[in-house]
């Protein structure tokens, strides 16, 4: 039994076991369960079902509010990718320099220190901030003599003010490995580049940059699959209002699921967000591999 354990190959499955059964509980399980619900229409009340087939994918792709929240989720997206992205990459370019360790490592926790923070809570604590009469941001408007915005009133704002939450809360993330990629870059290039006669800006540009455009793309990535996930902060802040200017695919199969109660047409739309998911994922990889490659 010993010599059976000690070959290698064996002895990585068994060490990978408890990994691939926990996927297979939580992560493969539920996939094929919403599948499944996604190809019924489901009697919550008498747990009757019917086989419909492909009708409530029929239904939600000829709905106009799935629509909208898929082009909401979307512009989401766009807007919290390039704002923590940018904003990640911005800060990890300022402190990518000589500091005292001290104040490098204090800099780095109070930005990362939003991320460890609820999602839920910081959106509470947000949506007082975002408050027409109380909150604080239109106090200093009405001080400067500015008329108070409808940050989550407005559907020209609502959208805006819920990207400049997440981005305040996830950039320290993206910040963090930005900056551990901007430092690991060969400090000989950087040197070589500067012997020739390059700046700071140029220094970047054609020679950092491209060397973390690998760790870019991955933030890119990854701030995308989470955009597409988003649901804590626009459920507390407007929960899809004023109308369905926020109204996110997520939300959107929420109240399919737990509001209408019908969980055939909130799996079905759960499913489509993880081939959109999927579809975005491979896209970006794909980009990835043609980014090395060149």
């Amino acid at each position: 039994m010993t010599a059976f354990l000690a070959r290698k190959p064996v002895a990585g499955l068994l060490f990978a076991a408890p990994g691939f059964v926990l996927y297979l509980l939580f992560v493969l399980v539920p996939v094929i369960a919403t599948l499944a619900f996604s190809l019924m229409q489901i009697d919550r009340f008498n747990w009757d079902s019917e086989f419909v087939g492909l009708d409530n994918f029929i239904y939600i792709l000829t709905d106009r509010q799935f629509w909208r929240s898929f082009a909401n989720t979307f512009l989401f997206i766009a807007l919290a990718v390039a704002g923590n992205v940018g904003a990640g990459l911005l800060v990890a370019v300022l402190l990518d320099r000589r500091l005292p360790k001290a104040l490098l490592y204090v800099l780095r926790f109070a930005y990362f220190l939003p991320v460890l923070v609820a999602t839920a809570l910081v959106s509470l604590v947000w949506k007082f901030l975002y408050s027409t009469d109380l909150g604080i941001l239109n106090h200093y408007l009405r001080d400067f003599g500015l008329p108070p915005v409808g940050w989550l009133t407005d559907a020209n704002m609502a959208m805006v003010s819920i990207v400049i939450m997440d981005v305040w809360k996830h950039f320290g993330f993206f910040m963090i490995i930005l900056l551990a990629a901007l430092q690991a870059v060969p400090r000989s290039l950087i040197e070589a580049a500067a012997l020739d006669g390059a700046g700071a800006a140029r220094v970047f540009w054609h020679v950092k940059l491209p060397t973390i455009a690998p760790v870019l793309l991955f933030c890119v990535t990854y701030a995308t699959i989470g955009g597409l996930q988003v649901f804590e902060s626009v459920r507390i802040l407007t929960n899809g209002g004023p109308g369905d200017a926020t109204r996110v695919m997520v939300l959107h199969m929420y109240e399919l699921t737990f509001s209408a109660q019908d969980i055939g047409l909130g799996s079905a739309t759960a499913f489509t967000l993880l081939i959109a998911i999927a579809i975005v994922t491979v896209l970006q990889l794909a980009y990835g591999q043609r980014l090395a490659r060149t």
